[in-house]
């Protein structure tokens, strides 16, 4: 098996970037302003979306996560209104995807808890989630868990509450739906307990697992023992997807390194990864050269550039000191 790998949201080049606005300066327009700036957003973020397709498929990437705030508003009824206006070119996007084999996710924010303890906010969480799956309906994909939507299990100690909330879920937000372990609340082992009562899949995170059981190493037995346990939760095995990061600065560190450089070997075994890291598609070009096809799992550093604006500042302050001199 060869894994497919996956590139979250944006590129690290500027070819995948998507137009935004803040809450506090959209209020400030009057209604039909707003409606405008919504269609010149959707608009741009679309034609911007089709891009990103293209991006993958050129840099032999087959899976693709989209931006939650891709289409900004879509969750406020002014948002979802203008969003079904771009039906033809959202379905016009989706057969792209499907035309170059690209699989589209979702990954909400951590803003989604179903079983938080105030009901407005497992109110707002569902709005959330509604949202996301009206733009895959609009993108004509699948009500499966090929075009997922992945969530944290939120609040802890609240898992009937969660199981509750999932089986009374619209079916185009439940078929799709995917649980992921975290590093603090709930684990890979509770993670896929909570699935198999749901009947939904787990998404298995090895560097959450990792922090969470205070493991020194991918190698642990215990990684590549929840990744076949995960892979029990799916109806479609081959669908299986799985994330990876390294910590920034140590191997326990939750914090996103800049590339992958330690991988799991039973990660070979994964038919899907997302990669979690900073340096995006330069990440996954990495590891495409120096992991997919080889035996190795710990790959070489890479040595940081520093920035434009660091090598300015430490030339001015060379510049300081010879002047003193």
């Amino acid at each position: 098996m060869t894994p497919e790998l996956g590139l979250v949201c944006v590129s690290a080049s500027k070819t995948v970037r998507f137009k935004t606005m803040t809450r506090k300066r959209f209020l400030q327009f009057e209604l039909a302003e707003q409606e405008q700036v919504l269609r010149e957003l959707y608009t741009e973020n679309l034609h911007r979306l089709a891009i990103a397709i293209e991006f993958c498929a050129e840099h032999h990437i087959r899976l693709y996560r989209l931006s939650s705030g891709l289409f900004p508003f879509a969750d406020e009824p002014i948002g979802a209104a203008i969003l079904d206006e771009f039906a033809e070119g959202l379905s016009l996007v989706g057969d792209k995807s499907r035309q170059l084999g690209i699989r589209l996710v979702f990954h909400p924010d951590q803003f989604v808890v179903l079983n938080s303890d105030r009901p407005e906010v497992i109110e707002n969480s569902i709005k959330i989630l509604t949202m996301h799956a009206h733009v895959f309906d609009l993108l004509g994909l699948p009500k499966s868990p090929w075009a997922l939507i992945n969530i944290h299990g939120g609040k802890g100690d609240r898992i009937e509450r969660l199981l509750d909330t999932i089986a009374n879920l619209p079916d185009n937000i439940r078929l799709r739906l995917t649980l992921e372990n975290d590093e603090y609340t709930y684990s890979a082992e509770q993670m896929v307990s909570i699935c198999s009562a749901a009947k939904i899949p787990h998404v298995f995170d090895a560097h959450h697992h990792v922090i969470y059981e205070q493991v020194d190493s991918y190698e642990h037995e215990s990684v590549g023992a929840m990744l076949e346990a995960a892979r029990s939760t799916w109806e479609v095995p081959e669908w299986q997807l799985v994330h990876i990061s390294n910590g920034a600065e140590s191997f326990l560190d939750q914090r996103h390194s800049d590339y992958i450089t330690v991988m799991p070997s039973s990660y070979r075994q994964a038919p899907w990864i997302e990669i979690e890291a900073k340096q995006k598609e330069l990440a996954i070009q990495k590891l495409q050269q120096e992991w997919l096809y080889s035996d190795l799992n710990v790959l070489s550093p890479v040595e940081a550039e520093p920035s434009p604006s660091k090598v300015a500042s430490v030339s001015r302050a060379a510049q300081k000191v010879s002047l003193r001199k």
